[in-house]
C-alpha cells in the first residue's frame, strides 16, 4: 500500500472514532466532518452528548427530522436502539401522543410496549395511528413465528394420542419394531409385527393452554410475543386457549385472541400485582387438569399474599396441571424478578425460567408431549432460577 493509501485510510479510522467519541475528543476541531460523515455525527451529538440537555428540544418538528435523518444515516438495527436511547435519555414518550411523530418513528416490540403504556392517555387523534404501528409489529412477527407455533403444536398433538390401528401413513414405526423385537424372525431376518402402533390423527387430542400475563411494565415485550402465540393457538382446533392478564385485578382477553392488537391494547401496563388473585382465576377455569398447560409470564414481584399465593400454586401442581413460570418471553433476558419466590417454585418442581421467543415453539411441543421440562430446559441450555 502506498503512502496516499495508507494516509486515506488513517483518515477514515480516524473519523470512524471521531464519531464514536464525539466532537469532546476533538476540541479543537482537527478533523474535519463533511458531507455524510457530519451528518452522522449531528444525529448523533443531538442523542448522546452530555452536554445538551434535552437535546433535540421539545419541538415536533425537530424530532421528526431528526427520526428521518437516522434512517438516512444508519441501518434499521441501529435506529431502533437509537429510537429506545432517545426515549429513555431525552423523555420522548410523550412526543408519541402526536400522531406526525408516531408516524416518523421505525416499528419494533418496544415501541409496541412504550404505546402499550401510554394506551390510557393516548389522544383519539393519535389512537388509530398507534393501532397501525402496532399492526405492522404484530403481522412481521406472525410470518416470523407462527407456522414454526403451528407446526410444532400440531405435531405433538398427533403424537401424543397413539393409535392401535393405524393406517399406513399414521404408523410410528420405531415404536412398532421396539415393541415387537421378541418377535425376530432370524431365518427371514423380519419381524412378526403383532402390535401396531400409530400416531393420532389430526384433531384427535384436545390441550388446554391458560396463559397468565403480568402486566407489569417490564413484561411489555413478553405480553407481545404471548399475543401473538396465543392467536396461533386459539387458531388450532385441537388447542383450547385462554388469555389471560393481570395486575392487582385479573382481566380474561380470551374473546380477543383473533386479533393480537386488540390483545395489545386491551392490556394496561403498570400498577400493582396479586399473582394470587391471578392463580385463582385460572384455577378456576381449568377442567381437565390433566390436559393442561398453565403458563404463567411474570417476574414473580407478589403485591397480594404470597403465603396463600405459594399454597394455590402447589395445589395447581398438585392437580397434574402442566405449570410454567416464565420470567421474560423475549429476546431481552430476564428483567430484575424475585428470587425468593423463584427458589420456592423450584422446590415446588415448577420450572421457572427464562425464555425466548424462537424457543417458545418448541417450549409448547414439549410441555403437549408431557416432556419433562427441567430435561428439555437442559437440553436447549437455560438454566432454572
Amino acid at each position: 500500500m502506498d503512502d496516499k493509501n495508507k494516509s486515506i485510510e488513517l483518515e477514515e479510522r480516524l473519523k470512524k472514532w471521531r464519531l464514536v467519541l464525539g466532537k469532546g475528543a476533538d476540541p479543537e476541531g482537527d478533523m474535519k466532518m463533511e458531507g455524510e460523515a457530519k451528518g452522522m455525527d449531528d444525529t448523533l451529538e443531538s442523542l448522546y452528548d452530555n452536554d445538551r440537555q434535552g437535546g433535540l428540544g421539545n419541538s415536533s418538528p425537530n424530532v421528526n427530522r431528526w427520526l428521518g435523518d437516522i434512517r438516512k444515516y444508519f441501518p434499521t438495527s441501529m435506529v431502533q436502539v437509537m429510537q429506545k436511547d432517545a426515549m429513555d435519555r431525552l423523555g420522548l414518550k410523550e412526543m408519541l401522543l402526536e400522531p406526525e411523530m408516531l408516524e416518523s418513528v421505525e416499528p419494533d416490540v418496544d415501541l409496541v410496549g412504550t404505546l402499550m403504556s401510554l394506551n390510557k392517555i393516548m389522544p383519539s387523534k393519535t389512537r388509530e395511528t398507534a393501532r397501525r404501528v402496532v399492526r405492522k409489529v404484530v403481522n412481521e412477527l406472525e410470518k416470523k413465528l407462527a407456522n414454526k407455533m403451528r407446526e410444532a403444536v400440531e405435531g405433538a398433538l398427533n403424537r401424543s394420542v397413539r393409535n392401535r390401528r393405524p393406517k399406513l401413513n399414521e404408523m410410528d414405526w420405531h415404536r412398532t419394531i421396539r415393541a415387537n423385537m421378541k418377535h425376530y424372525q432370524k431365518e427371514y431376518k423380519t419381524i412378526i409385527p403383532e402390535q401396531l402402533w400409530g400416531y393420532g390423527r389430526k384433531g384427535q387430542s384436545l390441550k388446554h393452554v391458560v396463559l397468565l400475563l403480568d402486566q407489569s411494565g417490564s413484561m411489555a415485550s413478553s405480553i407481545v410475543y404471548a399475543s401473538v402465540f396465543g392467536a396461533v393457538m386459539a387458531s388450532l382446533r385441537s388447542v383450547k386457549t385462554h388469555m389471560v392478564v393481570f395486575d392487582t385485578s385479573v382481566v380474561d382477553l380470551t374473546e380477543e385472541l383473533s386479533d393480537p392488537v386488540e390483545i395489545l391494547f386491551g392490556t394496561q401496563l403498570g400498577g400493582g400485582t396479586d399473582i394470587n388473585k391471578a392463580l385463582t382465576y385460572a384455577e378456576q377455569i381449568i377442567s381437565k387438569p390433566e390436559d393442561t398447560i398453565l403458563v404463567m409470564i411474570s417476574d414473580l414481584f407478589e403485591g397480594g399474599n404470597e403465603k396463600e399465593m405459594l399454597r394455590r400454586a402447589a395445589s395447581i401442581k398438585a392437580k397434574g396441571i402442566t405449570f410454567i413460570s416464565l420470567l421474560a418471553l423475549s429476546d431481552e433476558g430476564s428483567p430484575g424478578y424475585d428470587n425468593n419466590i423463584a427458589q420456592k417454585f423450584y422446590h415446588l418442581d415448577i420450572p421457572t425460567f427464562t425464555c425466548t421467543p424462537d424457543k417458545f415453539p418448541d417450549l409448547m411441543s414439549a410441555a403437549m408431549k408431557k416432556e419433562n421440562i427441567s430435561s428439555w430446559m437442559a437440553r436447549n441450555g437455560l438454566v432454572r432460577k
